[in-house]
């Protein structure tokens, strides 16, 4: 019997039951274990006055101590520095990565009305918002999808920015008045795709993920994060990425904005899949070169 580790949140559940099922039907038996991470503890703390890996470690460490055999991740929310003793041993095949638009009374972000308020905690959206619409406000907002929304009925913001993904797993995507292009909202780096960790020296299980690890997913999320580490960036900088690959050929497309969204430097690059990290690293470097490092100003929590 398979412990599975996750948190305990209706939509990490939901990513949880994915991961599951495709196990389960590999013939491998499994079982679910709820755990509280530092991040849960803290419901009304920003997320990136918590930390990396704020959603992440308490599991890994339960990985480590033999609590759990796997530990089930949104891609989004891994730590950019390695763990000794675990590994990402495979991604799911990833849903739709791009942001949405929820507002209460069901307009575009183009048809808000100047001084409309969008909830975000997220420095990334906000810096995307501005750029696009300056005259919107943009207010900090914490919780789970549920909370997020509930916060929207209740007027205390005129919309909200949330991903795709999770409203699909939710089966609440009918909430979303727009899906926002990357053009406009280049995706948080792993948005949309779920990882699955293990310990690195579980090498008869590792074997087994094989079979249910989508190499275009790992291809595009690998070169996102190689992005993200040759930035240096943190999750209160606002940094963007999104990987696309047909299992042969990969296309990385990143972004750095400062904080209000009035800067921005952009660029993509393609190359083989294989090469998916030195892809990542050579547009982070890229960046560097055209100034990105003058942009990444870490939002105060």
């Amino acid at each position: 019997m398979l412990k599975v580790g996750t948190r305990g949140s209706p939509l990490a559940l939901a990513m949880t039951a994915q991961v599951v099922e495709s196990l389960e039907r590999l013939g491998l038996r499994c079982e679910i274990v709820t755990i509280r991470t530092h991040g849960d503890r803290h419901p009304d703390s920003p997320t990136r006055a918590l930390g990396a890996g704020a959603f992440v470690k308490d599991l890994e460490v339960a990985l480590t101590d033999g609590r759990i055999d796997l530990a089930v991740h949104s891609a989004k929310d891994l730590h950019n520095d390695a763990t000794p003793g675990v590994v990402v041993a495979a991604f799911l095949p990833r849903e739709d990565p791009r942001d949405v638009l929820v507002t209460r009374d069901g307009v575009t972000l183009g048809a808000l009305p100047s001084g409309a308020v969008i909830g975000t905690d997220s420095p990334r959206r906000r810096a995307f918002l501005l750029a696009a619409r300056h005259d919107l406000l943009v207010r900090g907002i914490r919780g789970n999808v549920d909370t997020r929304l509930r916060k929207l009925g209740a007027g205390e913001v005129d919309a909200v920015v949330l991903a795709a993904a999770g409203l699909v797993r939710l089966g609440l995507l009918q909430r979303a008045v727009e899906r926002l292009d990357p053009s406009i909202m280049l995706p948080a780096v792993g948005q949309g795709a779920i990882a699955v960790q293990t310990r690195t020296d579980a090498h008869g299980l590792r074997r087994r993920l094989e079979a249910v690890d989508h190499l275009p997913t790992h291809a595009a999320v690998e070169a996102e994060r190689a992005f993200v580490g040759a930035l240096g960036g943190t999750c209160q900088t606002a940094i963007a990425a999104l990987g696309t690959s047909d299992g042969q050929t990969l296309t990385l497309d990143g972004a750095v904005l400062d904080p209000d969204g009035t800067r921005m430097v952009r660029d993509t690059a393609t190359g083989p899949a294989v090469l998916s990290r030195e892809i990542g690293a050579e547009l982070g470097a890229r960046l560097l070169a055209r100034g990105a490092r003058s942009l990444m100003v870490e939002v105060a929590p």
